[in-house]
C-alpha cells in the first residue's frame, strides 16, 4: 500500500515537470517569434530609411516648421496682429543678426554677370512675394480638372481655367510696382563728350559699361595693344 502511494507521487512529479518543460518551451517559441517579427520590421524600416535622400530629415523639419509658421501667421492675422512684428519681439538681437547674416549669405548680391542670371535673380525675387498656397483650393482644383490640372503634351487646357479677379488684381499691382521701381533707377546718365564712343545705342552703351566694370582689368592690356597696333 505504501509502495503504490510512493510510485503515484513520483508519477505526478514527473508529469508536473513535463508540463513545466512544455510551458517553458511554448514561452521560448513565442519569444522567438516576437523577436523574429520585430527584427523583420526593423530591417524593413532600415531599408526604407536607406532609400530616403540624405537630407530627408532636414527637409522634413523644414516642412514642419513652414506649416507651423503658416498656422501662426494665420492666427495672428485673425487677431489683427502683424505676425512679422510679433515674431521679431520674441527673438533676441543676436538671433536677429544671425538670421540676417544667413539671409545675405543665402542670396548674396553678386552684381551683373549675364542677362540670363539677372532674369533668374528677378524671377526668384518675384516668387518670394507670391502668396502662400491655399491647400483647400488646390485640392478642389486638382479634383475638378483631373489630368488637365498638370497639363502635358496631349492635354488641352485652353479655356478650362478661370482667372480669379483677386489674382488678376494682384498681378496688375505687382506689375505696377515693378514699373514704379524701375522708374527710380532709369534716370538718364550725364553724357561725356570726351569719352570714347564704343557703342551703337544707349542700351549697348549700358552693356559695355557693365562689361568694363567686371572685365575691364582683365582686358586692359589687350585694349592697349590694339590701340598701339601691336596686338597679335
Amino acid at each position: 500500500m505504501d509502495n503504490s502511494k510512493e510510485s503515484s507521487s513520483k508519477e505526478m512529479s514527473f508529469a508536473e515537470k513535463q508540463a513545466e518543460r512544455m510551458k517553458r518551451l511554448r514561452s521560448l517559441n513565442t519569444a522567438r517569434n516576437e523577436a523574429r517579427t520585430h527584427n523583420h520590421k526593423e530591417v524593413v524600416a532600415e531599408e526604407a530609411r536607406n532609400k530616403l535622400p540624405a537630407n530627408y530629415e532636414a527637409k522634413k523639419r523644414q516642412a514642419e516648421w513652414l506649416v507651423e509658421d503658416q498656422h501662426k501667421r494665420e492666427e495672428a492675422s485673425k487677431e489683427g496682429k502683424d505676425y512679422d512684428r510679433v515674431k521679431l519681439l520674441n527673438i533676441s538681437a543676436i538671433e536677429a543678426e544671425r538670421l540676417e547674416r544667413k539671409r545675405k549669405k543665402k542670396n548674396p548680391d553678386q552684381g551683373f554677370s549675364t542677362y540670363e542670371q539677372a532674369t533668374v535673380r528677378q524671377y526668384n525675387r518675384l516668387i518670394k512675394n507670391m502668396p502662400s498656397m491655399e491647400s483647400e483650393r488646390y485640392e478642389k482644383q486638382k479634383q475638378k480638372y483631373g489630368d488637365a490640372f498638370y497639363g502635358g503634351p496631349n492635354v488641352i487646357i485652353h479655356g478650362m481655367h478661370e482667372d480669379r479677379k483677386d489674382a488678376v488684381d494682384k498681378m496688375v499691382n505687382d506689375l505696377e510696382g515693378q514699373i514704379a521701381k524701375r522708374g527710380k533707377y532709369s534716370r538718364r546718365r550725364i553724357h561725356n563728350d570726351d569719352a570714347d564712343i564704343d557703342y551703337i545705342n544707349e542700351r549697348n552703351a549700358k552693356f559695355n559699361k557693365k562689361l568694363e566694370r567686371f572685365y575691364g582689368e582683365h582686358t586692359a592690356e589687350i585694349k592697349q595693344n590694339l590701340e598701339r597696333g601691336t596686338a597679335i
